[in-house]
């Protein structure tokens, strides 16, 4: 079995509208190709005709019981009768987690402001998701987005699931030591790459991977997730596959700490 836990319907080059519901069939038609039996859709921070609302994308995958989503808050522009909506979604059971865009939003995992959003992922026990390590866009300001960060936030919230996106690259080693240390931070390795890993890019990758699995112990912290449509699901299985891993644990990050982590009945997508 394969969980995404990382992808987007975000259009990212924004040279024409595409549909919702083409982009929806655009990653359950990769799933398929690729056999990923789930996937998580995370939302965006803004909303405009490329990045779709949390509302249109909780609406638009009612009947597609592969994808979850992951609803994406704004720093800056959400106000309270944004959050009672998320909260309604939570206390439905249609979002399975929420996620943070420090670095392209100028604030820190540990900002008061946000108190209300981890109080509110406490009481449902969803994860957060954090953008974490370098941006896709140049206008990102990475040091909001360092993971050490999330040190502050994991001692000051002990009952929160926080996950550390992109496992903080290139601060690898960083997030390594915050993961190691704290028992409720998680982390994902999506967003490597643009399109596929080049070979040499996938043995260095690859190393820094492993190093943080003999450091960190026993991967029950460690996420599969792309970042698809930017990186290739295909690609990344591939990757997936060359690390030098026994089966049991290559199969705790593909899916079983997701399932665990994220409450997903996997027989309901089988």
């Amino acid at each position: 079995m394969i969980i995404d836990v990382h992808t987007h319907i975000n259009n990212y080059h924004e040279d024409r509208v595409v549909s919702l519901e083409d982009c929806l069939n655009k990653l359950t038609d990769t799933m398929a190709e690729n056999k990923v039996d789930y996937s998580l859709v995370l939302t965006s921070y803004k909303v405009n005709e490329h990045r779709p609302s949390t509302k249109k994308v909780v609406e638009a995958i009612a009947d597609r019981k592969n994808l979850g989503v992951v609803a994406g808050i704004s720093y800056l522009n959400y106000n309270h009768h944004d959050l009672r909506e998320i909260a309604e979604y939570l206390e439905a059971g249609l979002i399975k987690g929420l996620k943070l865009y420090p670095g392209y939003e100028p604030f820190y995992p540990n900002d008061m402001r946000m108190k209300v959003v981890y109080d509110m992922a406490i009481e449902y026990d969803v994860p957060v998701m954090f953008h974490s390590g370098d941006t896709y866009a140049p206008t990102g300001r990475v040091k909001y987005s360092h993971p050490i960060h999330h040190d502050d936030l994991a001692v000051d919230y002990p009952d929160l699931k926080i996950v550390i996106c992109h496992v903080g690259n290139p601060w690898i080693k960083d997030c390594m030591e915050v993961t190691y240390k704290n028992k409720n931070v998680h982390a994902d390795f999506s967003g490597l790459v643009l399109g596929d890993f080049s070979e040499k890019f996938e043995r260095w990758m690859k190393n820094e991977l492993e190093q943080m699995i003999t450091y960190a112990g026993n991967p029950k912290y460690l996420l599969y997730g792309t970042d698809w449509p930017i990186s290739s699901m295909k690609s990344y299985l591939n990757f997936m596959k060359n690390l030098e891993l026994p089966e049991e644990k290559k199969e705790m990050i593909l899916w079983k700490n997701a399932a665990d982590l994220f409450k997903l009945d996997v027989n309901s997508f089988k």
